[in-house]
């Protein structure tokens, strides 16, 4: 993973998040990161895939010889996931990660990958292929494959599942071989985002409002407090809802009023960070990064500004 401007800052962040969590009139705990958006299973292990000689792709399942094509299964309605490690990703119907491998080509499509390859690499069929939420329909297509079946490609790129997924949201095929990679939307490797802990991101139904590191909205609760201290009235069963914000280092922040940025300790132990002194959470029915489902729910729950004002609450 390559070194971003937040890990220098980290250090000389630590500080100022002691001096910080004092602000509201509550010691704070000063243990840092944030909460995992997404599935965060670890990439497959490279060595125990058989390297296949002078195929070219050298990424078959360790099978003894090669095995008849399979019809390649169908894709369903395709959907856009945000992975916490890897970023936003592609998923079929059934929630499986769908990958490129670097060997094809986009421009031609073309696809490489064949005998005991795709039996570690199932080809996505292209007949029932939609495309769902965050997909652009534009960038769907077809390849002929070398049976004859037609194989789903996304910008071009020919897209295949990984027979070590067994859930829906394992990645375990990303990077192996330094090869094969999870798929963006864009038909792009998926890669994560450098975003710092807190930023923010103009909303064009909200204006600016406060994200995470993965992008996903932050948000306050009506019902918590500030002053004299930070109480949050998200417990139990809510929390599994509206999972809170673990602690973000005042440095690794952009666009965020920083004066009343600090943490504090649940009743439970857990850290919390706030905005302005005020809780935030994000919101489990936000799938993507962008999405503010969690917007007005229930009148009790709003997007957060840069200064932490509830974006679009009433007024009292």
């Amino acid at each position: 993973m390559k070194t971003s401007w937040r890990s220098a800052s980290l250090v000389a962040g630590a500080a100022a998040v002691l001096a910080l969590t004092t602000a509201c009139g509550q010691d704070g705990g000063g243990a840092t990161g944030s909460q995992n958006v997404g599935a965060t299973a670890a990439p497959g292990d490279v060595g125990d895939i058989g390297a296949g000689a002078g195929t070219g792709n050298g990424l078959g399942a360790g099978a003894d010889g090669a095995q008849a094509a399979k019809k390649p299964e169908s894709a369903g309605k395709l959907s856009v996931t945000a992975n916490a490690e890897i970023g936003e990703l592609v998923t079929d119907g059934a929630g499986r990660t769908l990958y490129r491998f670097d060997a094809d080509t986009a421009q031609p499509p073309k696809t490489t990958c064949e005998g005991e390859c795709a039996t570690a690499w199932p080809p996505v069929a292209a007949d029932d292929a939609l495309a769902g939420e965050g997909i652009d329909e534009a960038l769907l297509g077809e390849v002929t494959r070398a049976d004859g079946t037609k194989q789903l490609t996304i910008g071009g790129w020919p897209a295949y599942r990984y027979a070590k997924d067994t859930a829906a949201g394992d990645v375990k095929g990303q990077g192996v071989g330094g090869k094969w990679y999870a798929l963006a939307a864009d038909g792009k490797k998926a890669e994560a985002s450098e975003l710092p802990g807190l930023s923010t991101r103009d909303d064009p139904k909200l204006g600016e409002i406060v994200v995470d590191k993965n992008g996903m909205t932050v948000y306050r609760f009506m019902k918590d407090e500030a002053w004299p201290k930070p109480v949050s009235a998200c417990t139990g069963a809510c929390l599994e809802k509206w999972p809170v914000v673990a602690p973000v280092e005042p440095n690794d922040t952009e666009g965020v009023v920083k004066k009343d940025l600090m943490t504090f300790t649940r009743p439970d132990g857990a850290a919390q960070q706030t905005v302005d002194c005020w809780p935030v959470y994000t919101f489990a029915g936000d799938k993507k990064a962008g999405d503010t489902n969690g917007q007005g729910v229930g009148g009790t729950w709003y997007a957060v500004s840069p200064d932490g004002k509830p974006v679009g609450a009433p007024k009292k």
